[in-house]
């Protein structure tokens, strides 16, 4: 889905969620997108978690313990993956181009285990406002939130975490 227009534009000041209308972050720890989620979910005081590969598998190495994820059986990124959108009600990818590797595979699984998938292309400075609708639509209270790391798109972390500030700090 392509969601076009400028995060932020026309949008009301910000305001934090009601405890109760908090919606919880799952993301599996790899650098890049789902790292920018599980620091916005801290930053936000939103609740947050989910699984990462044995050993808490990471690009960059072992995932720093800040990060409460629990370890999946097997060190591959896969089983990570699938996990992930599992135990999630719907699956948020933000990437920049085609999706491809296990940004990809995100997509196939959300779509094999019959979760919602929303893929926003950052690359075309999509509403946030687009992406609270969504969410509100298909009724989510556990996001998957998944993406390329950032060896594969350099930047992609902070452009990420600001996008998902937008998303979820605004009601």
């Amino acid at each position: 889905m392509d969601l076009g227009g400028r995060a932020g534009e026309g949008s009301h000041p910000p305001r934090i969620l009601p405890v109760e209308e908090r919606i919880a972050v799952v993301s599996g720890g790899q650098t890049g997108v789902d790292r920018a989620a599980l620091d916005t979910a801290l930053d936000l005081g939103l609740p947050c978690g989910g699984w990462c590969p044995r050993g808490r598998r990471a690009e960059d190495g072992p995932l720093p313990g800040r990060y409460p994820l629990r370890e999946t059986p097997t060190a591959a990124y896969p089983q990570r993956t699938e996990w992930n959108v599992r135990d999630s009600d719907g699956t948020l990818v933000l990437h920049r181009g085609r999706p491809r590797g296990g940004t990809a595979l995100t997509l196939r699984l959300a779509g094999r285990y019959g979760r919602p998938a929303l893929a926003v292309d950052l690359a075309r400075s999509p509403e946030a406002e687009a992406v609270r609708q969504w969410i509100a639509r298909e009724r989510i209270a556990r996001l998957n939130v998944a993406g390329p790391r950032e060896s594969e798109h350099p930047g992609i972390h902070g452009q990420a975490a600001r996008f998902l500030h937008d998303v979820l700090a605004h009601n």
